[in-house]
């Protein structure tokens, strides 16, 4: 820095505790989640004080990993007001999308099993498989969720949310705040109502995760869908805290940019669950909730 002038278009990031923090916690969250999936290993006499702590054992390792997040992102905010070229947020941009690419790969696991167990539901090479469906899908003996009921109001109100997001785009770019902000509060609550709605369908569900192949790769592709929804809800929050802030400039908001483009990831693959899982998946099955 010369004079709070950066010399070059490159950000060298000064010495930071936060990953070396963050690696041990993410060290001690995994020996937590093991520990309270196998309190056993402890010894008889520890194993039963672990089982009366169980889950309590994430804790510790939950709370380091969070606040280490916080403290490493609130940083980075920092650091993009003065730091974040256009060079640097060209970058920031590439690792993005990889990261968003990543993604795609690990829904495309998910929609992999279900497609494998759906469309082979009677393999004969899978006898085990085919006493379990009885050779239809959805497996006998299950009753569905109605999908133009619930799930295309959570269709409806995830596009919606689309919509708003990149009104609030549109507002940053313009320069407008208090249309930013306005768009960014909508896309929040639209968020929210989404994440209730999804809750409402679970606790009432006809089925639950242990039944069969069915239920398992239902709740575990939109378990993980839901939970990508509600990271992306506090990713926004913290944009609309920003955008009220006026931190947000036409030309420099990439922390934005890659909070809008990661929900419209979360869109897309929310449009591909309910036209693969919720619709098409759901074959002749009785409706048991609507």
């Amino acid at each position: 820095m010369a004079g709070g002038t950066p010399k070059h278009p490159y950000h060298l990031v000064d010495p930071s505790p936060w990953p070396a923090l963050g690696s041990f916690a993410a060290l001690l969250l995994a020996l937590g989640f093991g520990l309270a999936l196998h309190p056993d290993m402890l010894g008889a006499g520890i194993a039963t004080v672990m089982k009366s702590i169980h889950w309590w054992a994430l804790a510790p390792g939950l709370l380091l990993v969070l606040g280490v997040m916080y403290w490493w992102w609130s940083d980075v905010i920092a650091e993009s007001r003065v730091y974040h070229t256009s060079v640097v947020q060209l970058g920031l941009r590439y690792g993005m999308i990889l990261f968003i690419a990543s993604e795609v790969l690990f829904f495309a696991a998910f929609f992999w099993a279900f497609f494998d167990a759906a469309l082979y539901p009677g393999a004969p090479n899978m006898p085990v498989r085919a006493e379990a469906t009885g050779g239809i899908w959805p497996p006998k003996g299950i009753s569905i969720i109605a999908p133009f009921d619930l799930p295309l109001m959570n269709t409806l109100i995830l596009l919606l949310s689309g919509t708003t997001a990149t009104w609030a785009h549109h507002a940053i770019i313009e320069g407008n705040q208090k249309d930013a902000v306005r768009g960014l509060l909508c896309t929040v609550l639209l968020g929210l109502i989404f994440t209730s709605v999804q809750a409402y369908e679970y606790i009432h569900a006809p089925f639950t995760f242990s039944q069969d192949i069915y239920t398992s790769t239902f709740f575990m592709a939109t378990g993980f869908h839901g939970f990508h929804v509600l990271v992306g809800t506090i990713f926004l929050i913290v944009c609309l805290i920003r955008a009220s802030k006026g931190q947000f400039k036409p030309k420099q908001h990439f922390g934005f940019e890659a909070a809008a483009w990661y929900w419209h990831f979360v869109d897309v693959v929310w449009l591909f669950l309910f036209f693969c899982i919720y619709w098409w998946g759901a074959g002749k099955a009785p409706i048991a909730l609507h």
